[in-house]
């Protein structure tokens, strides 16, 4: 799996909070902390757009290949226009807005921020706000499947049915006793896989054509010479859209690492980074892998190397080998 390293002519010059292919080609978005929204052309190697704001950039996403969104430092969430870079704001949180999705489900932008406010945005309506939901503490992480909305909060999952928010919140034991870094739902199947600041991963799956549920927990490295567990962030994990079963993990140690979810077992594990592994995503057919290899402002002592993006080619003859074994499996 060859890896090249993503060139552009204004270095990104903070850390990166977040990367996403786009539904179906394979543009770029990218948001760092350099309050900059860049849309790179990864087939065509070029940089399409740059967008600079105001504030820090904490997450972003797309709504479709024109238009995206990003979660802001001053608590804003903007829309852009991918071929005009024309930005506006859509609405705003009262405190750092951390997160934000979409959801093609009910047209709805989704964010979530230092405000304990998770506020479901209606871009059609003059009104955009169009609930608001109240929580205890600051999200972690969210993850859309479906009408499945599912927030990390502290060492729970909660879950959310957009076609009913009013109705009682879901609470999940992620069977992790200590704070959830990330948390990435399922695409195939009902269930969802979070991981720590401490190394380890929690894995839920419902299979439709299995009555046993997959539930297990495992850290990503194995004890130390000492005897010692590697009590590192696990901050991105996702899921290859065309490998049922297959996700991969990004460490604050700069360890990317693939895992088969139904045979317990470890795919392969990519050379290590200089930083930290900040964020990760599959292209819409699962043949490329992005890497942002970048510090996370987490731990003091993190490498602060340039900030650098790289896509590993993941090859036929892999993929064929490994949905061969899943389905054998099934």
């Amino acid at each position: 799996m060859n890896g090249s390293c993503l060139e552009f002519g204004n270095p990104i010059r903070d850390a990166i909070s977040r990367i996403e292919f786009a539904p179906k080609s394979n543009n770029l978005l990218i948001s760092s902390w350099d309050s900059t929204l860049r849309l790179y052309d990864v087939d065509g190697s070029v940089l399409r757009l740059e967008a600079p704001s105001e504030a820090a950039l904490l997450d972003c996403c797309f709504q479709n290949e024109s238009v995206a969104f990003s979660a802001g430092s001053d608590g804003f969430v903007r829309r852009y226009d991918l071929h005009s870079g024309i930005l506006d704001t859509i609405g705003n949180h009262d405190d750092i807005a951390t997160s934000i999705s979409y959801s093609n489900e009910t047209c709805q932008v989704i964010s979530a921020g230092f405000d304990k406010k998770i506020i479901f945005w209606d871009t059609r309506e003059a009104k955009s706000v169009a609930y608001q939901r109240n929580i205890a503490a600051e999200v972690e992480s969210m993850s859309l499947s479906g009408f499945n909305l599912m927030v990390a909060i502290g060492a729970s999952i909660y879950v959310y049915d957009l076609r009913d928010l009013d109705k009682p919140v879901q609470s999940k034991d992620s069977h992790l006793d200590i704070r959830i870094r990330c948390v990435n739902s399922i695409p195939y199947s009902k269930g969802y896989v979070v991981g720590s600041v401490d190394g380890r991963v929690a894995v839920e799956i419902r299979y439709p054509s299995d009555p046993n549920d997959v539930r297990y927990m495992f850290r990503c490295h194995p004890k130390s010479k000492d005897g010692r567990y590697h009590l590192v962030s696990v901050n991105d994990i996702v899921f290859n859209p065309l490998i049922c079963g297959a996700f991969v993990t990004g460490d604050n140690e700069g360890y990317v690492t693939a895992w088969d979810a139904r045979s317990r077992r470890r795919l392969f594990e990519l050379p290590r980074y200089a930083n930290s592994v900040a964020a990760l995503s599959y292209n819409h057919v699962g043949q490329l892998l992005a890497v942002a290899s970048s510090y996370t402002y987490q731990e003091a002592k993190e490498t602060e190397e340039p900030p650098q993006i790289f896509i590993h080619s993941i090859d036929d003859c892999y993929i064929r080998s490994v949905s061969a074994g899943s389905s054998s499996r099934n």
